[in-house]
């Protein structure tokens, strides 16, 4: 049997704790058409979900119809890929377990999957970004979190439960900063954007010195790296201190899974030298000896917002296609 009908196009959904962006994407990964709206406007998933449906039909409308879609995929903070839910979020507004990907299938009555942002992260790299060709790899997210997600001889390695990679919420520091997730110490409680901007509010009210940092009302972790390169010691400071924990944490990382490279993205791949020259110190200094000066360190080229679209497209590739209307 011949197929003529085949649908060349898919939806992407990246959301982030502030905005969720939705994209058209054909098969060849182009981005058709965009849109996006307010994460934190929506403290209830229901009100979520049905902005979120409206945006996506409207958008679809707006440039080639329901017809040609074939399935939507979503990439969100906490996602669970084997169940479509997002569970226990540490910084969502939305608690406990969430359907989500159920919740948006029954609005649009496609097929919809969801998983990690990391995941699909991962998935935007080995596709279309800088992992592609590498078979044994890490790709490392930060932003308001940290997330991780490893590919094994080429295929993604989720767990049990599909929460492997969770980097972020391993113990860094024995009775550290509180995390969101409720335990101490949490890599993410230092080395997320959040976090730099802890250390960097640490370390000038400990400090009678005089930092270009306090100039920021609302100092982001990206005002830290801008200080950095107007010579600002305190800020150089913060740098190195976030660089050694990250390098640390990814020593350890790498000491049990023994991957090609690390695949950095997000804040990471913003932060120059301020924070690669700490990390790498601290990584070869903590990394299992025989694995010293092997695993390589690569910085992202995609742009934030197209790494995640890409990578939740590829997911809606691969899930399969479901629709009442087919």
């Amino acid at each position: 049997m011949i197929l003529n009908n085949m649908k060349e196009r898919v939806v992407g959904v990246d959301v982030k704790l502030r905005k969720t962006t939705i994209a058209i994407v054909d098969v060849r990964g182009k981005i058709i058409a965009t849109d996006s709206f307010n994460t934190s406007d929506y403290p209830f998933i229901g009100d979520y979900v049905s902005v979120l449906a409206e945006r996506i039909l409207d958008l679809v409308q707006a440039n080639g119809g329901y017809s040609s879609i074939r399935s939507v995929g979503m990439g969100v903070p906490s996602g669970n890929f084997p169940t479509g839910s997002i569970v226990n979020s540490p910084n969502l507004p939305w608690k406990g377990v969430v359907p989500l990907a159920a919740m948006l299938r029954d609005r649009l009555a496609m097929a919809v999957a969801l998983a990690n942002n990391a995941y699909v992260t991962a998935l935007g790299e080995y596709v279309f970004g800088s992992a592609h060709g590498l078979h044994d790899f890490v790709v490392v997210s930060i932003g308001s979190g940290v997330g991780s997600c490893f590919f094994c001889d080429g295929h993604v390695h989720l767990g049990t439960e599909g929460f492997a990679g969770e980097v972020g919420h391993t113990c860094i520091v024995p009775d550290g900063r509180l995390c969101g997730c409720g335990n101490k110490g949490c890599l993410e409680t230092y080395t997320s954007e959040k976090g730099v901007v802890q250390t960097a509010h640490e370390l000038m009210t400990a400090s009678q010195e005089q930092s270009l940092m306090h100039e920021y009302e609302a100092l982001t972790a990206d005002d830290v790296v801008a200080c950095c390169e107007r010579g600002d010691k305190m800020a150089i400071e913060t740098m190195r201190i976030t660089g050694e924990y990250l390098g640390l944490g990814l020593a350890n990382y790498a000491s049990i899974v023994n991957p090609d490279a690390f695949v950095l993205t997000g804040f990471a791949a913003r932060a120059g030298h301020w924070l690669y020259d700490p990390m790498d110190k601290a990584f070869e200094e903590h990394v299992f000896h025989n694995i010293e000066r092997e695993v390589q360190f690569v910085i992202s080229k995609l742009a934030d917002h197209e790494r995640c679209i890409l990578g939740a497209s590829v997911l809606a590739w691969e899930v399969k296609e479901y629709s009442l209307f087919k």
